[in-house]
C-alpha cells in the first residue's frame, strides 16, 4: 500500500512524497490519519533552518496526528480497529505508532479539536513549571497557538490577571474573547507601565516566554515582579544579549520548559508524565475548559500542503492553526 508524507526538502521548500506503508510491529498501531495540526512556531524554524534547529535536510515534519486504528501489533491489547486515536506522529496519510505513546480520543470531541492534544500537553508542563498559585498574576508573551493555550490554561491555574502581549491585533481579539483579561500591543503602547497599572505597581508574578525570540527574553525580566518567574516554553531561535544584573537585582528566577525535559512514562512516579497531561488536555477539552476550535484558521487537503506553509511564511499574523486534511 502506497501512502503520502509531507517533506521539507531544503530551505523553504515544502512537498508531497509517496512512501510504501509497512505493517505495525508487535508493539505499534498503523493509522490512517484524519487530521494533523501544523505546529506553526516549530516547523516554520526548521523549515527557514534558523538557529537551534537541525538545518539538515530532508525533513519529515509534523508532530500532532489524529487518526483511526487500521491494524494492531500481535502485542497490543489496550486498542481495537476503528478507534480514533492520537500520536505525536508525522504529516502523512498513514503512520505508525507505538501503543505506549498513543492515546484514544475521548467520545465526544471532534477530531479536529483532538488535533491540539501535543501543544496543550506542552503547554501544560510549561505551565506546572511555573508554579502558579491562585491570584498570582502572569504574562504571556507571544500569541501563537503556543501562547494562547498558555493564557488559557493559567486562568485555569487561578492566575489573576492574566495579561496576554502580542504585536498582531486579531492575535490579542482572539486571546481576550478566550478569557485573558488584558491584551496589549507593544507598538501601540508602552506595556511595561500598563503591566504596572494592571499588577498593583509589582509587575507580574510569572512571565510566560511563548515567542521564541531572542528580543523578548528582555522584555520578560522587565515585566516580571521582584522574585518573579520567567518560563521559556518558546523555543528562542538565535542568541538573546542578557543584562544579568536585571536577574540578579530582582532576584528572579528563570525557569526552562523545553517538553523533553520531563517524564515520559508512568514508571516515573511523583512526576506528571506526557500521557498524564495528554489526558488532562483531553479533559480540559471535552468540559469545554480548553477552547481549541477558536484557535482554527484553516483546513486544507494535504494536497495543499505546501500552500499552507506558505501561508505561515508570508502572512504569519494572519493565521493560527492550520489543520491539514488527509481523509479522501
Amino acid at each position: 500500500m502506497e501512502g503520502y508524507r509531507v517533506v521539507f526538502r531544503s530551505p523553504r521548500i515544502v512537498n508531497l512524497e509517496n512512501f510504501l506503508v509497512e505493517p505495525p510491529n508487535s508493539n505499534e498501531l498503523l493509522i490512517r490519519t484524519l487530521y494533523t495540526l501544523i505546529s506553526p512556531g516549530t516547523e516554520i524554524a526548521y523549515l527557514m533552518s534558523l538557529p537551534n534547529t537541525p538545518q539538515v535536510f530532508p525533513q519529515y515534519p509534523g508532530y500532532s496526528n489524529i487518526g483511526v486504528v487500521e491494524k494492531i501489533g500481535k502485542d497490543v491489547t489496550n486498542f481495537k480497529e476503528g478507534e480514533i486515536v492520537a500520536s505525536a506522529s508525522k504529516h502523512a496519510s498513514y503512520v505508525k505508532s507505538s501503543a505506549q505513546l498513543t492515546f484514544k480520543v475521548p467520545e465526544g470531541l471532534s477530531p479536529k479539536e483532538a488535533s491540539f492534544f501535543r501543544l496543550g500537553a506542552i503547554v501544560l508542563q510549561g505551565i506546572r513549571k511555573s508554579r502558579v498559585e491562585l491570584g498570582e498574576s502572569a504574562i504571556v508573551l507571544g500569541l501563537g497557538l503556543i501562547g494562547q493555550i498558555a493564557a488559557q490554561l493559567l486562568k485555569l491555574s487561578g492566575a489573576l490577571p492574566v495579561v496576554a502581549v502580542d504585536l498582531v491585533n486579531n492575535r490579542l481579539s482572539t486571546a481576550k474573547a478566550l478569557g485573558a483579561d488584558y491584551t496589549f500591543n507593544p507598538s501601540k503602547v508602552d506595556v511595561e507601565e500598563e503591566v504596572k497599572k494592571v499588577t498593583e505597581g509589582k509587575g507580574a508574578n510569572i512571565v510566560i516566554e511563548a515567542t521564541g525570540s531572542p528580543e523578548a527574553v528582555n522584555l520578560a525580566f522587565k515585566l516580571a515582579s521582584r522574585k518573579g518567574r520567567i518560563v521559556l516554553l518558546g523555543s528562542t531561535r538565535g542568541v538573546s544579549t542578557v543584562n544579568f544584573y536585571e536577574i540578579h537585582r530582582k532576584g528572579l528566577i528563570i525557569i526552562g520548559a523545553h517538553n523533553s525535559v520531563r517524564p515520559l512514562y508512568e514508571s516515573y512516579k511523583n512526576y506528571w508524565t506526557e500521557e498524564d497531561d495528554v489526558k488532562a488536555i483531553f479533559k480540559l477539552m471535552v468540559k469545554g475548559l480548553l477552547r481549541c476550535k477558536e484557535l482554527i484558521s484553516r483546513v486544507v487537503k494535504f494536497s495543499e500542503a505546501p500552500k499552507a506553509y506558505e501561508l505561515l511564511l508570508e502572512k504569519k499574523g494572519e493565521v493560527l492553526g492550520i489543520l491539514l486534511e488527509w481523509s479522501s
